[in-house]
């Protein structure tokens, strides 16, 4: 299965969290890394605290979705992620953006992420590395950079 995860980090040190993340994808029992984005800044949206640190991974893996969600889990949590309240600055973040070409719709798991299509945080880094990529049931990820310009990001690397 091929998955695409969204990093990002605003505590501590923020770009090193994110390596540290993508680090321990490539690690994973059963997953390989395929790609990974350029380190991104962006301010926080609905949210605050310092500006964050983007990433997006593309993994094959042979976990399911479920698994790989627990998985992720546990990877913040090694980062001492707190959820205090919604949208709380964070040490790590990890979502599961896609899939496959899977839509999931549970109490701890909507892909593909409700949210992506509203965030440069996520576009950006997601098309450097899938510039022709589909959202399933949205179409091409491309045609939602409109809508997220006026979003204040910077690529790093």
């Amino acid at each position: 299965m091929i998955a695409y995860i969204g990093i990002g980090a605003n505590l501590g040190d923020a770009r090193a969290n994110v390596a540290d993340a993508l680090a321990r994808l490539a690690a994973l029992d059963g997953s390989r890394l395929l790609a990974q984005s350029s380190a991104w800044r962006t301010a926080p949206i609905d949210s605050s605290g310092d500006d964050y640190i983007n990433a997006v991974a593309c993994i094959d893996t042979a976990m399911s979705a479920a698994d790989l969600l627990a998985t992720l889990q546990a990877i913040e949590l090694a980062h001492g992620r707190e959820r205090p309240y919604r949208n709380a600055p964070r040490t790590l973040d990890l979502d599961i953006l896609l899939y496959n070409d899977e839509r999931i719709d549970t109490a701890s798991l909507q892909v593909p992420h409700p949210r992506m299509r509203e965030r440069a945080f996520v576009l950006a880094p997601l098309l450097e590395i899938a510039p022709h990529i589909e959202l399933p049931g949205h179409g091409p990820a491309q045609r939602f950079l409109p809508a997220v310009a006026g979003q204040a990001i910077a690529r790093l690397d």
